[in-house]
């Protein structure tokens, strides 16, 4: 059984691909590459096409974390499927995506998985520059998600 993975926030430049790039080691790290499939996109068509942020690419290659993936918008055929986990940001989200496809199963904010932060949203470093805060926030969730995956999905 293959597990799907999306990682969403509104322009997909800053917080999802660092999610993304940040589990997709975690997943590689596991073992689970072949079993656990893992992208990102935007609620939002603003940065389609885009290299993710000069400020998320740093943080990861500080990290040592290689990342090239391009901005995209959020389409239906990725919330299709039995095991598939829409991984938001932020509250905003989380309604965005549900306005768009109902109330999913494996819908959830990323910090839902956290255990050592009592944030529950991922803070935009947009325009903060905070992406070292963000980047810690980010591999707390990312920890708790795989657990959680691993679990449900008995990988």
């Amino acid at each position: 059984m293959s597990v799907r993975v999306l990682f969403v926030c509104l322009g997909n430049i800053c917080r999802s691909p660092m999610a993304e790039a940040v589990f997709r080691r975690m997943v590689d790290e596991a073992g689970l590459a072949g079993r656990i499939e893992v992208d990102s996109a935007g609620t939002s068509a603003y940065h389609v096409g885009e290299p993710a942020h000069p400020g998320t690419r740093r943080v990861l290659a500080h990290h040592g974390i290689q990342y090239s993936g391009r901005a995209r918008q959020v389409n239906g055929s990725d919330a299709s499927g039995d095991m598939v986990y829409l991984i938001a940001m932020d509250g905003e989200n989380v309604e965005a995506l549900r306005q768009r496809f109902g109330d999913l199963p494996h819908l959830h904010r990323l910090l839902d998985f956290a255990d050592h932060t009592a944030v529950r949203d991922v803070p935009d470093p947009y325009y903060g520059d905070n992406f070292d805060h963000v980047y810690r926030l980010v591999e707390d969730g990312c920890r708790g998600l795989l657990e959680a995956i691993q679990a449900d999905a008995k990988l």
